[in-house]
């Protein structure tokens, strides 16, 4: 998987943190077994930089009992910083439906009402150091870490509809993944989106062609 949407710890997360923080919240606090980045009355705020499927179980737990937010940064512009060189702008680049490379390792848990999901897109710094020992001893740039640089949008996800809203408004009755492709981006993510869509029932599919899965909204 890309390392667009899967940004790590440290100063990014750091970052976002001190953006959110309003009076009153509490930090790194234990509820049950688990710590959390913000608890926020009977709110809690997870600040998550990778994999929401590592979440799986700490979600399990925790949205019996608490509303929870999980913000996800999304990098739609990258500048690497190397040593003293004049930051380079890579050509990876993030999107709102890069959400969907996460969404897909819970795709059901969108729907569940104590769960909230807002992305966030931002522009990051990556500092990188290169290391003799990287790419099998040939050596290579390691990212140390991550920096904010820009908050440009927040789009919030609280239910299935909402990613059904990402479908494109002129779909005909029975469509593909061909057919969804131009709206977000790539036949990868109209792939990702329709996964995510048949598992919630919102979507289902009807035929298998050479072209690819034929699909059609449920009834």
């Amino acid at each position: 998987m890309s390392d667009i949407g899967t940004l790590n710890e440290r100063s990014l997360h750091r970052s976002l943190k001190e953006h959110l923080a309003q009076r009153g919240d509490r930090f790194e606090v234990p509820v049950g077994n688990f710590v959390v980045d913000i608890l926020r009355g009977a709110e809690i705020v997870e600040i998550q930089t990778s994999s929401f499927g590592a979440m799986a179980r700490k979600l399990d737990v925790l949205l019996d009992g608490h509303s929870v937010r999980i913000v996800h940064p999304i990098a739609i512009e990258t500048y690497l910083l190397r040593d003293d060189r004049k930051p380079r702008r890579s050509p990876k680049k993030g999107n709102l439906y890069s959400v969907l490379d996460e969404l897909v390792s819970l795709p059901t848990m969108i729907d569940h009402p104590n769960l909230t999901v807002d992305a966030v897109l931002v522009s990051v710094d990556k500092v990188q150091r290169f290391d003799d020992r990287a790419r099998r001893g040939r050596g290579g740039w390691v990212t140390v870490d991550r920096r904010l640089r820009e908050i440009h949008s927040w789009h919030r996800f609280t239910s299935g509809d909402d990613l059904v809203a990402m479908l494109p408004d002129d779909l005909p009755p029975l469509f593909t993944t061909a057919d969804i492709a131009p709206t977000v981006g790539s036949r990868a993510a109209a792939q990702r989106l329709c996964y995510c869509l048949r598992q919630l029932g919102s979507i289902e599919m009807v035929d298998r062609t050479r072209s690819g899965m034929v699909y059609r909204h449920a009834v």
